[in-house]
């Protein structure tokens, strides 16, 4: 247990060195991977030579800022774990609070939920554990978020479409039937400076949204007022900087109420939430 102690300090200290957010819980982490162990088994676990040429190469993979998750080859996002990897968005744990705040409605059973940019279909996947009687639709035009997502809600229900939410008319069968529609859409403005995991490995088709990160938001809130039910419920993640600009999307299509701004777990403005007109 001792070199294996002294192996993931040494580890901390070259991922703080490089700059990682997180260094002693990656390190643990990776440790962990190379173990083939939970992280919470490391004191248990008696490490051979063969486990330090592993994670010595996982670390100098981090230590090069590859995200943590593509190189453990999964996610955790609320109640359920995804596989991710080069293509597609790394759900966040920002998003957490979106989802619940989505489980936290008092709804029935018999739902017809969309999640629009649905990337891995971590979100989803974790709506329907909770609405497991719920129709459910993922949508995403990225192949590679497709492919991703098709392994990951596999055997879920959650059905699956390749579409491009800014496509004017999008699916008019869904008009007035849709009961909750979230979405964690491309936001990010054009040319923001990104942390090398995210700009060298997130693809930028998830994450920019045009020049003031509002182009799918908008397209999404004009989606939520044709889709959305009387009295539907529709939540839409943002920029920390867009959260007034998300507001003023909503309130300016005269069909929403309770238009409000919700926070993350560090404070920042996250996501917004409003219900359709009854």
């Amino acid at each position: 247990m001792t070199g294996l102690r002294q192996a993931i300090d040494a580890a901390e200290a070259a991922l703080a060195e490089a700059g990682v957010g997180s260094p002693r819980t990656d390190a643990e982490l990776l440790a962990a991977h190379a173990a083939g162990v939970e992280r919470g088994r490391l004191a248990f676990f008696d490490a051979g030579s063969d486990f330090f040429e592993r994670y010595g190469g996982l670390v100098a993979e981090r230590v090069n800022r590859k995200p943590l998750q593509h190189i453990v080859g999964t996610a955790a996002f609320g109640p359920v774990i995804v596989q991710v990897g080069p293509g597609v968005f790394t759900p966040r744990p920002e998003t957490e609070v979106l989802l619940e705040w989505a489980v936290a409605q008092q709804m029935s059973q018999d739902l017809v939920i969309v999640d629009l940019c649905t990337g891995t279909g971590a979100l989803a996947l974790a709506l329907s554990m909770n609405w497991p009687g719920a129709r459910i639709l993922a949508v995403d035009d990225s192949e590679h978020a497709l492919e991703y997502a098709t392994r990951n809600l596999h055997g879920s229900g959650v059905e699956l479409l390749r579409a491009d939410v800014t496509e004017t008319g999008l699916l008019p069968e869904f008009d007035g039937r849709v009961d909750l529609l979230v979405a964690n859409p491309p936001y990010i403005p054009d040319g923001a400076v990104l942390e090398p995991e995210v700009a060298e490995h997130d693809p930028p088709h998830a994450l920019f949204g045009g020049p003031d990160g509002m182009t799918v938001i908008d397209a999404i809130v004009g989606l939520a007022a044709r889709w959305l039910r009387p009295g539907g419920l529709c939540a839409v993640e943002h920029d920390d900087t867009t959260s007034a600009q998300t507001v003023e999307a909503f309130s300016r299509t005269g069909v929403f109420e309770d238009v409000t701004s919700r926070r993350d777990l560090t404070g920042r403005p996250r996501f917004v939430t409003a219900v359709r007109n009854r």
